[in-house]
């Protein structure tokens, strides 16, 4: 199968590369050839005039089955939102459940121009399933809390997702291991888990210091910051971490962090709607760690569109600093596409346009009036675009939207499904 699509003002996002007006062909899952005015036959042609190609964004923290439960308990402190509604919902979530939420997540990530996301709940084969069907790309992990015996239960969940799933899916769906945070995670557990990771040669996807309250239990527990016990197990030793929120670190956890493979998944609009502060993206990359951009699940967030956190991380930057030339259009847009790509540990195949990369493409459709006149199309994108804009989506080389329309998800069934699912989860919480 051949794509070719035509008169596209082009952005590759590689480093110092300027947009350029031109021509995709994809063969395949992969880009064959970049140019201009390219002759080749294909079996499909799109026509990108007026639009923006550039790669699919890549959602590096996730739980997506918590799209049922999407405004539910907004407006309220974290340890009500977590103990009040969204513990006592989730606990009535089914495996169908679970499918479905994850299902509708995908359906909006394919809409605003998602690609890929790093996923971490339960139930994982379910999500996994629908990853499978629907054609997106994923990193799945199964989250692994161990604050109670369950007989190691989860940890064997885990390795079967791994076993059954891994690079399954026509490659789309990879796996990590997943000690669910710092303070869920006793040492004894954790350092099981780096040994098992480093015998499989599998990234670790775990939550960082994403409260005040983390840091204080974990003071008082093991007179160490959430950082310095998890370096002090081992995590950044010999693997590849994926270290979601790390709202408070101090510069001391900074430099435990100099050095780490993996790096950072900022979430700002999930953390600003909990009040849990603001992750030091500036210092973070000033000191050489790789940050990426991540929603959280939308039980927080309420929305998962990426360009709504694209926004949110460089206003946020330019606020905490005082200093408006702080993270710049182009460097929050690389953070959502090459930065979360490294963090998934796939930055070898997508983040970039570049052939011989996976065809995991957006278009953007600019003939609006919100994003006209084009003078920067960095800042456009940045500052102006958001989900709604995206035209057309191509994961692995697969249309999965085009002119708006989902191709791989049957949108009336699913809103059918999740309507009356959420409306029986939340009843009476």
């Amino acid at each position: 199968m051949k794509t070719l699509i035509k008169n596209v003002t082009i952005l590759t996002m590689i480093d110092d590369d300027q947009p350029f007006t031109g021509d995709i062909l994809i063969e395949g899952d992969k880009i064959k050839k970049l140019g201009t005015q390219l002759t080749d036959e294909a079996d499909e042609v799109i026509q990108g005039q007026g639009m923006i190609a550039m790669p699919g964004l890549i959602n590096a923290h996730q739980h997506t089955p918590m799209s049922l439960l999407k405004g539910f308990s907004d407006d309220l402190k974290l340890m009500d939102w977590l103990e009040k509604k969204m513990l006592p919902a989730e606990a009535r979530m089914t495996p169908e459940d679970i499918y479905w939420g994850a299902k509708l997540s995908m359906a909006e990530m394919i809409k605003s121009g998602t690609t890929a996301f790093a996923d971490m709940y339960i139930h994982m084969n379910e999500i996994a399933s629908a990853v499978q069907e629907v054609g997106m790309r994923a990193s799945l992990t199964r989250g692994l809390v161990f604050l109670q015996d369950d007989g190691g239960k989860r940890l064997t969940e885990a390795l079967e997702l791994v076993e059954r799933w891994n690079g399954k899916a026509e490659g789309r769906i990879s796996t990590m291991l997943g000690p669910h945070a710092p303070y869920t995670c006793p040492p004894e557990a954790l350092r099981e888990i780096v040994s098992i990771a480093e015998e499989l040669n599998l990234p670790i996807h775990t939550h960082l210091a994403e409260t005040k309250e983390e840091v204080i239990k974990i003071q008082e527990k093991y007179n160490q910051t959430p950082t310095e016990y998890l370096y002090n197990e081992g995590l950044f030793e010999r693997l590849h971490v994926l270290l979601a929120h790390s709202v408070h670190l101090n510069r001391r956890d900074i430099r435990f962090l100099k050095g780490m493979r993996g790096g950072v998944a900022h979430n700002p609009v999930s953390n600003l709607k909990l009040g849990c502060g603001i992750t030091p993206v500036f210092e973070l990359i000033n000191q050489g760690i790789t940050v990426g951009l991540g929603t959280d699940g939308a039980g927080s967030a309420t929305t998962i569109d990426m360009f709504e956190e694209i926004k949110a991380a460089t206003w946020l930057q330019k606020l905490d600093y005082g200093n408006p030339t702080v993270l710049p259009a182009g460097q929050v847009l690389r953070m959502a596409t090459k930065g979360s790509a490294k963090l998934l540990n796939i930055d070898h195949e997508v983040g970039t346009l570049e052939v011989g990369k996976r065809a995991d493409i957006i278009l953007i459709d600019m003939n609006k009036p919100h994003l006209q006149p084009i003078h920067n199309v960095e800042s456009l994108l940045a500052y102006s675009v958001n989900g709604a804009d995206v035209d057309t989506t191509i994961v692995n080389g697969k249309v999965l939207m085009k002119n708006r329309k989902l191709i791989t998800i049957d949108e009336d069934e699913l809103l059918k499904q999740v309507t009356f699912r959420a409306k029986r989860i939340v009843e009476g919480i």
